[in-house]
């Protein structure tokens, strides 16, 4: 199975050849670009107005996604006059993994696979093992991208996953 890292999530094709997606959120979208910009300007604080502007994003949301980043020690924030916010490591440091655990939760494709799962077949599910190999590929794949790679305009290859086989992932474009 080939997975590709796109904007909006990770595309797979299954062995019938249909298409198949699993998704991050909007906010979790936006909260990566925020990020990059603030890689790409490492040198400058933003206030969440102006980080809204110069990314085109919803203030309320660019507002809302800081507190979480800032929260979570992704983002220093700053007060005063010329406050706001900075990343609070460099960006070679920081995983994808770190950015969607902020901002989704633990990174589980199932539910069995997180701590609090409510699944009343998980003790008897003949399938929990292979999911919890999945899911530990897709979070090593997630913490072997930096956001500094993710800040790079050019596309690359960012991970492989599976057997070495022709796995490689590349962002693209929906």
């Amino acid at each position: 199975m080939e997975f590709v890292l796109f904007r909006y999530g990770f595309h797979y094709q299954t062995a019938e050849g249909r298409d198949g997606m699993i998704r991050i959120t909007k906010q979790t979208d936006y909260g990566i670009v925020l990020l990059t910009h603030l890689a790409a300007h490492a040198d400058r604080q933003y206030a969440a107005p102006e980080l809204a502007a110069e990314t085109r994003l919803p203030l309320p949301m660019v507002s809302k996604i800081l507190k979480l980043l800032a929260r979570d020690g992704l983002l220093a924030s700053h007060r005063g006059v010329k406050g706001g916010y900075s990343l609070a490591r460099p960006a070679e440091e920081i995983s994808m993994a770190e950015i969607i655990a902020a901002l989704e939760g633990p990174i589980a494709i199932t539910e069995c696979i997180s701590v609090e799962s409510d699944c009343s077949h998980e003790a008897l599910c003949p399938v929990r093992s292979n999911w919890q190999r999945i899911n530990l590929a897709v979070r090593s794949a997630l913490e072997g991208i930096s956001l500094a790679e993710m800040a790079q305009p050019k596309k690359q290859q960012l991970v492989t996953l599976g057997r070495g086989e022709l796995a490689g992932a590349q962002l693209q474009e929906a």
